[in-house]
């Protein structure tokens, strides 16, 4: 029983881990402030503030999340354990192939619960806004940026968050020129900011009659949704509105009445649009919460003291400012410029494993260094 022996072992090892993630998740302040937060709900007035309500309503969702989540590691560690037990002591190798996958999961788990603990950042457990945009190129562009939009909704679908479609503007032929979603769940931004910046694809054109090869550029922003801010000031002389007709993706419930609305912020040049709403009010709150974040995550990224020193300054979304590769020929690879991680599995990739980037990311940013090859590969 030997395997048992190496089974129990690799558990045992686990322990400590699981007691270790207590302080790093911070789960006696949790609980303090689930505490809290019931004793709020249970005063009569509570219901007659619906955005305190909802926000608290939230809150307690994530923290429970949380609290319940180490719980499971526990519960589950304590089973694998005994199963192990009861097969050394009844002599019975036929439950080596149940408890073999237990603390395989375990392990994984465990490893991923670790990198939540590196999700520190003021807005890492808020929602994320991402906004697709193709490069320059045309059709071939624009199926690149159609190509992201799948990988990331597929990536939301397996870790079951959320997503809404907030704007979608066609392609020329195929594709897409630019969409946005929202992405909700637990840590969603903290876990997509490292997605932002040009991603660059190589492969032969299905376009190109020729068979040539094509390299194409999109850019993702992932920036925070951030409801209200008080350092944020927008004044309404900044802000220049127009109404569109909406033209959703294939599949999509969109209003088509002339009811989406495009925010353009005067000062920055910063654009927003939304047509998930079904009035122009509904859109254009929208499209305010959209600028309030990104207005909040450059201030942020760039270190200013105030709104009035961004300025509206795009990066190109061309070759030399990729941050991830994805070659499709002569050979497959997938490799993120900052990290080096990569992986030859393209089509798993595409379909929404993008995980060992984020991770790889994650990891590297909590040493608070960067050495990824930026050398070519194709």
């Amino acid at each position: 029983m030997l395997e048992f022996e190496e089974l129990k072992l690799r558990l045992v090892a686990l322990e400590p881990q699981i007691e270790d993630l207590k302080d790093a998740l911070g789960l006696e302040q949790c609980k303090a402030e689930v505490r809290r937060l019931e004793a709020q709900q249970a005063d009569p007035d509570f219901w007659n503030d619906v955005e305190t309500s909802t926000k608290v309503q939230r809150k307690l969702s994530q923290l429970n999340g949380k609290i319940n989540s180490h719980k499971d590691l526990e519960t589950r560690y304590e089973d694998a354990m005994t199963l192990i037990e009861i097969a050394v002591e009844e002599n019975d190798p036929s439950l080596y192939d149940e408890a073999l996958p237990e603390v395989d999961r375990l392990e994984a788990d465990i490893e991923e619960m670790k990198l939540t603990t590196l999700l520190t950042g003021e807005y890492d457990d808020n929602n994320a806004i991402i906004t697709f945009h193709a490069g320059a190129g045309g059709t071939e562009a624009q199926d690149w940026c159609q190509m992201l939009y799948r990988m990331y909704t597929n990536w939301a679908n397996k870790h079951d968050f959320k997503y809404t479609l907030v704007d979608w503007l066609d392609g020329d032929e195929a594709g897409v020129k630019s969409a946005t979603i929202i992405v909700e769940g637990p840590n969603a931004y903290g876990f997509l900011k490292s997605e932002n910046g040009v991603h660059r694809l190589v492969r032969v054109s299905p376009f190109d009659a020729s068979g040539r090869r094509q390299t194409s550029f999109a850019s993702l922003e992932v920036m925070p949704e951030i409801e209200d801010d008080k350092s944020i000031e927008i004044k309404e002389d900044d802000i220049k509105m127009e109404v569109y007709r909406a033209s959703g993706a294939g599949g999509q419930k969109v209003n088509k009445t002339s009811s989406a609305v495009r925010l353009i912020h005067i000062p920055t040049g910063i654009t927003v649009c939304s047509q998930i709403e079904r009035s122009q009010y509904q859109n254009r709150e929208v499209c305010m919460n959209m600028l309030r974040s990104k207005l909040v995550e450059i201030k942020e990224r760039e270190h200013l003291e105030k709104i009035e020193d961004i300025k509206g300054v795009q990066k190109e979304i061309t070759w030399g400012s990729q941050i991830r590769s994805y070659v499709f020929m002569p050979y497959t690879m997938v490799k993120d410029h900052r990290t080096s991680f990569e992986t030859g599995n393209v089509q798993a990739v595409m379909d929404g494993e993008i995980d060992g980037f984020i991770n790889a990311y994650l990891k590297q940013m909590s040493k608070g260094q960067f050495e990824g090859d930026d050398s070519d590969m194709a």
